[in-house]
């Protein structure tokens, strides 16, 4: 599923202004432990959040998350955005709740990174 697709889906916002509108992702993981995503992601994901700190950043581009969804209308620092561009991270912006998103992209084709394989 490419970024257009989820921006589109989610009726989410753009938040880092260098997002190539071909960056695809084969699954999704949410969390807001870090250490799950860590522990438990798998590469080329798209992951949700509810948290908007640079260590979000960070832990994307170890665990090599593809792009960043924050839930229920939150939004970063620039701090965290700069990061992200530097990182070529694209970070999007839902008013849903992690729940919705999670709906709404499973109802659209995308699977969680255990179906993914």
């Amino acid at each position: 599923m490419n970024i257009g697709q989820i921006l589109k889906i989610l009726d989410a916002s753009l938040l880092t202004s260098d997002a190539l509108p071909q960056k695809k992702v084969e699954s999704a993981y949410c969390a807001d432990l870090m250490s799950d995503v860590l522990s438990f992601s798998v590469t080329r994901s798209l992951l949700i959040t509810g948290l908007t700190n640079p260590q979000v950043i960070r832990t994307a581009e170890m665990a090599a998350i593809e792009m960043v969804v924050f839930i229920q209308d939150k939004k970063p620092d620039m701090q965290t955005i700069r990061l992200a561009e530097e990182k070529h991270i694209p970070l999007l912006s839902t008013s849903y709740s992690m729940f919705d998103t999670c709906g709404r992209l499973y109802e659209n084709g995308l699977r969680s990174h255990a179906y993914a394989r």
